[in-house]
């Protein structure tokens, strides 16, 4: 498309006002679709501000708005006297309009740095040998089958399987009520597409996992934080979706008690609001049993359950799960389908295989990183004294404050020191927490070590003067 040829954008925009919610976030929503689709390359000039609006026929702000949002996300440059440009290949999502990092994930996935400790990303790299003789005998399982595969909502071997593994936690499960997707982040992705539209609030915690947030603002929904001391207030507003993390909560491992989750779970009930209850981490709580799932104190139609097993076994295990009421299963099933006709089986019969040996992995995985989390604390008490957090009471991650600065500017020294880690505003809808950042203890000993003593060094160097920018990052 000709950068100066306005009608063809028009075009491609169609409908872009058909929605619901604030016409700014609708217009986001249009252009980023164009442009990670590649129908609006990158380098190519969008119109001028009042150009575009006067042939949208609204406000100069709402275009204004939308082009600002974009050039936060980094996938769109604005420079005075330049204009509007779509972003270059490697700007959308890992780098801001000013050159400076917006998502280290997303660019340490794609260009892994040499010599960097990698603390911004969450997941085991180490698959228990469970994971490899689960793989065997799904192998051996397979053999002989005459079936095509495509199975939307997932293997009915692994959907029995999870339903007895809910069942045996104390909320009853069929089959039917189960969802298999390809890791957890599909399932909030599907969950997002049926449920909220744009403009729709989803209510979060603050802080709060990342990826969860990057799905609902790419749906151009208004994400609200929101505390406990609020949340019946917030929650009567009837948002489209609740999401929280109630055990071993991403970042800071925190754990809800049980009587918080029976008021959620009657909040939600009470004003009929969907509510998304993030197990991904719970199998890794470092003391007593794992709590139960909000769902043991709710609706069946109201709360809506997400498991994976890439955090308790292997972050390459892209297996994840749905479990809710049945009719919403048909519905996120018959979506799925529209773009993805099933996950890969053999690691569903996988999954089903190590769900017989959940023990068995569970208590290797927490007592090593139960030690993991003992050494790192110790190493921060004893080299960064003035850096405060809370321990963690299960998960991978701490939540670390600093005693002055800006995790931006500072996370630019300790990548100069051989250390990437993640800035909190990525933990918070609102781009708070800036003095804030997680770090993970899933790196072996005598490596959280160097990675704790190149994180003095920085700081040494930072020495609290740093500069601020404010940007949202993808953070698993």
């Amino acid at each position: 498309m000709n950068g100066a040829n306005l009608d063809d954008l028009v075009d491609l925009l169609g409908r872009w006002a058909s929605g619901r919610g604030p016409l700014y976030l609708l217009l986001t929503a249009r252009l980023r679709g164009l442009i990670d689709d590649g129908v609006l390359p990158p380098d190519e000039p969008l119109p001028p501000d009042r150009v575009l609006a006067r042939r949208l026929a609204v406000g100069r702000g709402t275009v204004v708005a939308a082009y600002d949002l974009l050039q936060q996300e980094g996938r769109v440059v604005r420079r005075q006297g330049s204009g509007t440009r779509v972003a270059a290949l490697d700007l959308p999502a890992t780098r801001t309009a000013d050159g400076v990092v917006a998502n280290p994930l997303l660019l340490h996935i794609l260009h892994p740095p040499d010599g960097v400790r990698l603390l911004t990303c969450a997941a085991p790299d180490d698959p228990p040998a469970a994971m490899f003789e689960a793989y065997e005998e799904a192998m051996a399982r397979l053999a002989g089958v005459r079936d095509l595969g495509y199975q939307p909502a997932g293997n009915p071997a692994l959907r029995a399987a999870l339903a007895g593994y809910y069942t045996a936690r104390g909320v009853p499960t069929t089959a039917d009520e189960i969802m298999v997707t390809t890791g957890a982040q599909q399932a909030f992705t599907l969950l997002t597409g049926l449920l909220v539209a744009p403009g729709d609030t989803v209510l979060t915690e603050s802080p709060t996992y990342p990826g969860a947030l990057e799905v609902f603002r790419h749906a151009a929904a208004v994400v609200k934080p929101v505390t406990a001391e609020r949340l019946r207030d917030a929650i009567r507003e009837r948002p489209a979706l609740a999401y929280f993390v109630p055990t071993a909560r991403n970042p800071d491992g925190a754990v809800m008690a049980n009587p918080d989750r029976r008021r959620l779970a009657a909040l939600a009930a009470e004003h009929d609001v969907p509510l998304i209850d993030d197990e991904v981490c719970a199998e890794l709580c470092f003391e007593g049993e794992t709590p139960p799932p909000v769902a043991m104190f709710g609706q069946r139609e109201q709360v809506v359950t997400v498991g994976s097993l890439s955090k308790l076994v292997w972050g390459g295990l892209r297996v994840g799960w749905i479990r809710a009421a049945a009719p919403l299963v048909s519905r996120l099933a018959r979506l799925r389908a529209v773009h993805d006709l099933g996950g890969e089986v053999l690691s569903q019969l996988a999954a089903a295989a190590l769900l017989r040996r959940l023990d068995e992995v569970r208590r290797a995985r927490v007592r090593t990183l139960r030690e993991r989390h003992d050494h790192l604390r110790a190493e921060l008490r004893g080299q960064l004294p003035s850096w405060s957090f809370e321990p963690a009471r299960g998960g991978q991650t701490i939540w670390v404050r600093l005693p002055r600065g800006d995790v931006d500017a500072f996370s630019q020294v300790a990548l100069r020191h051989g250390v990437a880690v993640p800035p909190g505003r990525s933990f918070d809808p609102l781009g708070g927490h800036a003095d804030h950042m997680r770090l993970h203890f899933l790196f072996p000993e005598d490596e959280l070590s160097r990675a704790v003593n190149n994180l003095a060094l920085a700081w040494a160097s930072f020495d609290g003067a740093g500069r601020t920018v404010s940007r949202h990052t993808l953070i698993v």
